[in-house]
């Protein structure tokens, strides 16, 4: 998810690749940002980027406490900005943000490869994030070894030299290509894919997260003039199944792509496995089913990333297209690649999410500019039933507030709280309503006290509804949820509530949710009067 400059815009693509997107005026949008009903469920997830430290840890080197507190904030600026979710990169380049028998220490944690940080930073990430519940989305880069060199010349099989003496791409040189500036695994040999796919999976096994996330890089983006250097792979492992060469690569893809679901329904089938690849899957000038866009790579051509076969054959749960162009962005307008990538969804057992690209928010951009770009393009998101949220890159952009973007999201786009999409095909059991045992007026505030003992053993956490006066009413109206709390381990889970004025009345109601979402029946009532004068 790297950016490049090709002309004013900035393209989520690999350097190297050239999408020679031509310049265009801006189109306005005639979308409207405000919402008179806001969404129940919603995902709204940040990706948290650890390459090249681009998000967290801010810089290499910083002790276990500074790097912890630097998280903290980052999951408490995305709790204010009212999303549910965090999209983390925890293998960056074959090493990994955890002890792992797969890869070395990352040495986007203390600067040097292979050096233990002194503590677990996966462990740590996850705790901290459902502490606060919310969702937790484990990052891989699967094939990726190194980022560009910054040495002339393109990279070689001495680059290896620098890795940790651990690495695995040290262990397995004859899995190593190198293309352009960075060395890759080799993605049409087998051994090296379910490598790959066993590093996942450790991951799976030792970690409580909520999905496993892949980004958009598969094959390499192509570099003009340069032929990813796979042919003697090709004549061992494809020549005899497939006659050209772009179908075994597309089939490579799809095979990993499918074994990594196949591995995590079967550990644990309530994981989530969701892709976000590049925003156009062909053009249309190359597939009359391709979208109306002129991008010069794309997923299937280019990528070799099939995302058309995960959707119809349900690998993934998710998808996220990275649709970082402005609305009437001719080439490829985020309008047109929206209601294309919905078609693309309809009747499949695969939400859909967008990958917002928040970075390109700046006043000095001709076409995102407008402080309007990405609300209207969230409100497009919701006039379409198909699509269940968003993704914004990254975490670093939306802080640095560029147009109150920030401040937007809280206050008018995500002011009311949304619960994260079910996923029915995975579980459509909702759990047992909760013992709701009372809300206790103090000087505090009011607080309420849920019996854990009588919980469905599924519950996950539970959302709290306020309602104004001593009459309940409609629980499907996000505005009247007032929190989501994570079930506590002990025998009652419990929530002060100190928003409440005290001088009003309030009815409280509180329902159960399990992991994938699916919501409970109601609980009873609590009634509680306000002081009167």
């Amino acid at each position: 998810m790297k950016r490049r400059k090709i002309g004013k815009y900035v393209l989520a693509v690999t350097v190297g690749a050239s999408l020679l997107l031509p310049q265009i005026s801006t189109v306005r949008a005639e979308t409207t940002s405000q919402y008179t009903v806001p969404p129940k469920h919603e995902l709204r997830a940040a990706w948290i980027a650890s390459v090249t430290n681009i998000d967290w840890p801010s810089a290499t080197g910083l002790s276990v406490m500074q790097q912890k507190s630097e998280f903290i904030k980052l999951l408490d600026d995305v709790e204010k900005m009212g999303m549910n979710s965090v999209v983390v990169q925890i293998k960056p380049t074959a090493d990994a943000f955890y002890p792992s028998q797969y890869g070395p220490w990352s040495k986007y944690l203390t600067g040097t490869q292979g050096k233990d940080p002194g503590y677990d930073p996966l462990a740590f990430m996850v705790e901290e994030a459902h502490k606060r519940n919310i969702e937790f989305h484990a990052w891989f880069n699967p094939y990726r070894i190194t980022m560009p060199r910054t040495a002339l010349g393109d990279a070689t099989l001495e680059d290896l030299n620098s890795l940790a003496e651990s690495h695995p791409a040290r262990k397995h040189p004859e899995w190593v290509i190198p293309y352009g500036k960075q060395l890759y695994f080799d993605p049409g040999i087998p051994e090296a894919r379910q490598f790959i796919i066993d590093g996942i999976m450790e991951v799976v096994k030792k970690y409580d997260i909520d999905a496993v996330h892949l980004d958009d890089y598969f094959y390499p983006y192509r570099i003009a003039g340069k032929e990813f250097p796979d042919q003697a792979t090709y004549v061992k492992y494809g020549e005899h199944l497939f006659a050209n060469k772009d179908d075994w690569r597309r089939d490579n893809v799809n095979q990993f792509v499918k074994e990594v679901h196949e591995s995590i329904k079967k550990e644990k089938s309530y994981v989530k496995f969701g892709i976000s690849p590049f925003g156009v899957w062909r053009n249309i000038a190359n597939d009359p089913t391709g979208s109306n866009t002129t991008a010069g790579q794309t997923n299937f051509d280019d990528l070799f990333a099939d995302t058309r076969e995960w959707i119809n054959k349900e690998y993934v749960d998710y998808i996220t297209p990275q649709i970082y162009w402005n609305i009437g962005f001719e080439p490829a307008s985020y309008d047109i690649l929206a209601n294309w990538w919905t078609k693309e969804v309809q009747g499949k057992n695969v939400d859909l999410y967008i990958g917002q690209a928040d970075y390109k928010i700046n006043a000095n951009n001709e076409a995102w500019a407008l402080p309007d770009e990405l609300p209207n393009q969230i409100a497009l998101n919701r006039s379409i039933p198909e699509i269940k949220g968003s993704m914004h890159f990254s975490i670093k952009d939306l802080n640095n507030n560029p147009l109150g973007i920030k401040d937007r999201l809280s206050q008018d786009v995500y002011k009311t709280k949304a619960l994260i999409p079910s996923m029915p095909w995975i579980d459509d059991q909702a759990p047992k309503k909760p013992k709701f045992e009372g809300a206790k007026k103090s000087s505090e505030g009011i607080k309420l006290t849920i019996n854990n003992h009588s919980s469905d053993k599924d519950t996950a956490y539970f959302v709290v509804y306020r309602f104004d006066g001593m009459n309940k009413v409609n629980i499907e109206d996000a505005r009247n949820i007032l929190t989501t709390i994570r079930k506590s381990d002990s025998g009652k889970t419990t929530y002060l509530d100190t928003t409440a004025d005290q001088s009003k009345d309030y009815t409280y109601v509180i329902t159960a949710v399990d992991r994938i979402h699916n919501e409970s029946k109601e609980s009873k009532q609590f009634k509680v009067k306000g002081n009167k004068k």
